[in-house]
């Protein structure tokens, strides 16, 4: 007979060290190169964070929280957790002392690993608020005289030690867990208020793995990956449960510094990621080009437009003609080859989530020749919900529903979505779980609708949507990513205009682009709050916005605009970790900002 599915994390992990037990899993940063794990070392190492968890005291369902970057060692904790009987919390390393201690106290969490002595002393000096913490766990940290604190490699000597203590105890540890046991507690990003802690059981990881696999979304034969999206959010998470159903090998750093260089040195096979990343690299990629002279920017120009002509019959479902096609092979060799070279040179895909990704940018990397296939979910949906198929992609679309998914438009454009991947509930919170549950359905809060071959278009939030005094919704996120594709100089964009009589905008100037335009301007070493008030610098995002309401309708367009001195930053809570723009809160700290668009003797057009 064959041998069950897997049904939980711990499930998954055996199932594939038995499989491929010498195969390469990991890939790390060590000195100036990179290390390497084997699926078997991988789980030795899980196993004795596991046990050593154990001699904690550790108890099922108990909660242990992760603080940190991405990076190796975030990963066999988190598996180490899970083995154990426990359940992860997922907290940024960028997160405030006042946010870490929040979610800390709201789940109860008994031990908490730390990456290095900052994280530990967020933890350490509010300890009397935590009286449920008894030990945090160090990967680069130092250890406390006082037993409290210790590193990583105390809890592996602990644990295989314990190990040794207690034959098979933790093997029967691992099979007493339920695939509806909890396994990752994940607090909402909060952009609209306090954050929720979100229920993700054992089957919610074992699905999407199986899901992932089951799409044909991924690379098979043992692709490479380069892994560098925070594990805090769901969209990692997804693809740590993905690599244990599928085997593939993962480079993993999370250092955001150090990911273009690394592309160049892992050479990987695919890539996640998010859509400001590929508006960063389209934006490098342009000012190369201007930067080149002008006979560089014309052949970058013309080489664009043939790629474009190429995506737009792929889309149609239509192969190029023979003109086309000799045209497009002179324009891959003489500029998308060296776009494709930024990445390494093997790249076969990209997967975007997290946040709409722009028309303009996917359609300039797929001019490129970059595969960019993109996805949608929520965190109470374990992240991956949909996912654009290679075969058949559709540009401005999130893609089918994973195999096992289930969607329903309601009556009022929401998004609604049911299956083994949607959340147990939100930790403590019986109410807002009843409400997002209700009838059986995950409702998202999200506005869209199906084509017809059933993949998924997102509108936009419900609850962002913007309504005119005149009685027109407006979807403001798709104005956003327009125009940061319109105007590589922008870096954010927060269209508003709910209950006003016109929509305006707050806009924020792109450092690194605005430092490389100064200085073709005779500007150089002027600083950027500087630079936002010039009236050039109004010019060129003018063009842009006078470009994007050329093409909407009257009630639509953005009648007027406010560049801001600085960019909305994590550190001033005006984003996410996830760099979701908090609307509420930024409309409520440049309320004077906003109003004086609306002044009393405005003569614009209202609607």
């Amino acid at each position: 007979m064959p041998a069950p599915s897997p049904r939980t994390v711990p499930e998954l992990l055996l199932e594939r060290v038995a499989q491929t037990p010498d195969l390469e899993a990991f890939r790390y940063p060590a000195g100036e190169g990179w290390e390497s794990l084997s699926w078997r070392r991988a789980l030795d190492r899980v196993r004795a964070v596991a046990a050593g968890l154990l001699d904690l005291g550790l108890e099922p369902e108990e909660r242990c929280a992760i603080i940190s970057g991405t990076r190796i060692e975030w990963i066999l904790a988190d598996l180490g957790i899970l083995c154990a009987g426990g359940a992860t919390t997922t907290i940024y390393p960028s997160s405030m002392a006042d946010e870490c201690v929040f979610i800390l106290f709201d789940s109860g969490s008994a031990i908490a690993f730390a990456e290095n002595d900052e994280q530990v002393m967020k933890l350490q000096a509010r300890r009397p608020e935590l009286p449920r913490l008894r030990h945090v766990v160090t990967f680069d940290g130092n250890r406390s005289s006082d037993g409290f604190v210790l590193r990583l490699s105390d809890l592996e000597e602990r644990g295989r030690a314990w190990d040794a203590r207690h034959t098979g105890r933790l093997d029967a540890v691992a099979r007493a867990i339920r695939p509806d046991s909890l396994a990752t507690l994940i607090y909402t990003s909060g952009t609209t208020g306090r954050p929720k802690g979100v229920e993700l059981t054992h089957d919610c990881w074992v699905y999407e793995g199986e899901a992932a696999e089951a799409s044909g979304i991924l690379p098979r034969d043992q692709p490479l990956q380069f892994f560098w999206l925070p594990l805090a959010h769901s969209f990692g998470k997804v693809l740590e449960a993905a690599q244990l159903r599928m085997g593939f090998v993962t480079a993993i750093d999370g250092r955001v510094d150090k990911l273009v260089e690394n592309l160049a040195v892992v050479r990987p096979d695919f890539v996640c990621a998010v859509p400001r990343v590929f508006e960063k690299v389209r934006n490098k990629v342009l000012q190369s080009a201007r930067d080149g002279g002008a006979v560089k920017q014309a052949l970058f120009r013309w080489a664009m437009r043939v790629g474009l002509e190429v995506s737009r019959a792929r889309q149609q479902g239509r192969a190029p003609g023979p003109l086309l096609a000799a045209r497009h092979a002179v324009a891959d060799r003489l500029v998308f080859q060296k776009v494709r070279a930024l990445f390494g040179g093997r790249l076969q895909l990209f997967v975007s989530g997290s946040a709409p990704l722009a028309r303009d940018v996917a359609e300039f990397f797929d001019a490129a020749g970059v595969l960019i296939l993109e996805g949608y979910g929520l965190t109470e949906s374990s992240a991956a919900s949909f996912c654009n198929r290679p075969e058949r992609p559709r540009i401005g679309s999130v893609g089918p529903p994973f195999p096992g998914t289930e969607v329903r438009i309601a009556l009022d454009g929401e998004v609604l979505l049911r299956g083994r991947c949607i959340m147990r509930g939100y930790h403590n919170l019986p109410e807002e779980t009843r409400v997002a549950l209700e009838d059986g359905w995950l409702h998202t809060g999200d506005i869209g609708q199906l084509d017809d071959e059933g993949r998924l278009l997102i509108t936009d939030r419900k609850k962002d949507l913007i309504k005119t005094s005149g009685g027109k919704y407006v979807a403001p996120q798709e104005l956003e990513g327009r125009l940061k594709a319109l105007c590589p100089h922008l870096s954010q964009v927060l269209v508003h205009g709910d209950k006003r009589n016109y929509v305006t905008a707050l806009v924020t100037l792109d450092s690194e682009a605005m430092k490389a335009w100064s200085e073709r301007q005779g500007l150089p070493g002027v600083p950027l709050a500087e630079l936002s008030q010039r009236p050039e610098a109004r010019a060129l995002v003018q063009k842009a916005f006078d470009e994007l309401n050329a093409s909407l309708p009257r009630f639509a367009t953005v009648k007027k605009f406010t560049i801001l001195p600085a960019e909305f930053t994590e550190q001033n809570g005006e984003v996410t970790a996830s760099l979701k723009l908090k609307r509420k809160l930024i409309e409520q700290r440049y309320r004077g900002a906003l109003d004086a668009m609306y002044a009393r003797n405005d003569v614009a057009e209202p609607v």
